[in-house]
């Protein structure tokens, strides 16, 4: 029985940057020996089926192979269908209610605590807000995220030091979502 899972690179195709044509990341996926391989937009996410491995491992196997591929080292956070659609399920804010540019979730590779961003003080970034999922945070910031301060307060690699981190607006979580479903 096969799986379906996301894999979502971290900083590949910003700005002309850290480039990984997604037809050749659908092409090492399939060589990998997964099926029914689609991607989503251009900033690193891909969408597979597999028989075989957990998160983590199938995180490490596309790591290398794009790394071997490319040149470059690449993270790569690995979830399945069912990890997403809980993720878009727990979400604290009114999703329903707001713009995908004004939602957006970060994803690490390993649960985090409310403590690591205790330092911050949250009343100063108003109306921007952030809440503590399992391995994700979720980040309200009404004028979207090239405006939010606090994004940039979250970013800080003394608060996300150790962790493998990439983000996605609400709109591209609720589509990997429905590529997921199984």
């Amino acid at each position: 029985m096969s799986t379906r899972y996301a894999a979502l690179l971290r900083g590949v195709n910003v700005s002309g940057h850290r480039r990984v044509p997604m037809a050749e990341l659908r092409a090492l996926l399939t060589e990998l020996g997964h099926t029914d391989v689609a991607t989503h937009l251009q900033s690193g996410n891909a969408v597979f089926s597999s028989a075989s491995g957990d998160e983590d491992t199938l995180g490490a196997g596309l790591e290398r192979a794009v790394e071997e591929h490319v040149g470059f080292r690449v993270d790569v956070l690995v979830r399945t269908g069912r990890s997403l659609a809980a993720v878009a399920d727990a979400c604290p804010f009114p999703a329903d209610r707001l713009e995908g540019r004004q939602l957006h979730v970060t994803f690490f590779d390993r649960p985090v605590e409310a403590a690591r961003f205790a330092s911050l003080d949250t009343a100063a970034f108003l109306p921007e807000e952030f809440r503590i999922g399992g391995r994700e945070l979720y980040l309200y910031a009404p004028d979207g995220l090239s405006r939010s301060k606090l994004a940039v307060a979250l970013g800080r690699p003394a608060l996300n030091r150790g962790l493998v981190a990439t983000s996605r607006n609400w709109n591209t979580v609720a589509r990997l979502v429905e590529m997921t479903r199984d």
